[in-house]
C-alpha cells in the first residue's frame, strides 16, 4: 500500500508543528525542511485548520501550531481522513469493476484484511510516538542539525 503525497505532507506537517510546539511556524517553514511545494502544504494545512488539528493564526506574524496535544491526534484517524479512498484493486470501486473474478474471487477478501491490519497498526499510534526523544529530526532551534528527509 502507497500514501498518498496529499497523506504524506500531511503527516510531515503534523511532525513538524509536534516539534516545533513553542513556536509558530509558516508553510514556507515547513515546505523548506522537507524540500516541497507550498502550494500542496497551503492545502494541507487548510485542511488541518477545518479538522482543527492545527491552529492557523493570520497577520504579519502568523503562523501556524498544533491545536491539539500530540497524544490526542491518531495517525490511523490522520491517514483515513487525508486519503480518499482505501481501493487496493479495481474491485474495491463498485463504480468502475469490471474485473471477471469478482464474483467468485477471494483476493478482495484478503486484501480487505490486510488493509483492516494496515489500519489497525496505525491507530495504535500517536503523533507523540513518531516525535518523542528517539526522533532522528532536531526542530529548528535545538542548536542541532537538522536533517532533511528526502521527498
Amino acid at each position: 500500500m502507497r500514501l498518498t503525497i496529499y497523506t504524506d505532507y500531511t503527516l510531515r506537517t503534523l511532525m513538524y508543528l509536534g516539534l516545533n510546539r513553542d513556536q509558530l511556524v509558516t508553510i514556507n517553514d515547513i515546505a523548506e525542511m522537507h524540500g516541497i511545494s507550498k502550494n500542496h502544504l497551503m492545502k494541507v494545512v487548510h485542511q488541518l485548520g477545518l479538522s482543527g488539528m492545527v491552529e492557523t493564526v493570520r497577520g504579519r506574524n502568523g503562523g501556524l501550531r498544533l491545536n491539539k496535544d500530540p497524544a490526542d491526534i491518531n495517525i490511523g484517524d490522520v491517514v483515513r481522513a487525508s486519503e480518499s479512498d482505501f481501493y487496493m484493486a479495481e474491485c474495491f470501486d463498485p463504480e468502475n469493476n469490471a474485473c471477471v473474478y469478482s464474483p467468485g474471487c477471494m483476493l478482495k477478501g484478503v486484501l480487505s484484511s490486510a488493509t483492516a491490519a494496515y489500519l489497525a497498526v496505525l491507530d495504535g499510534v500517536t503523533l507523540s510516538d513518531l516525535i518523542e526523544k528517539k526522533s532522528p529530526l532536531r526542530t529548528r532551534n535545538s542548536g542541532t542539525a537538522m536533517i532533511r528527509m528526502r521527498t
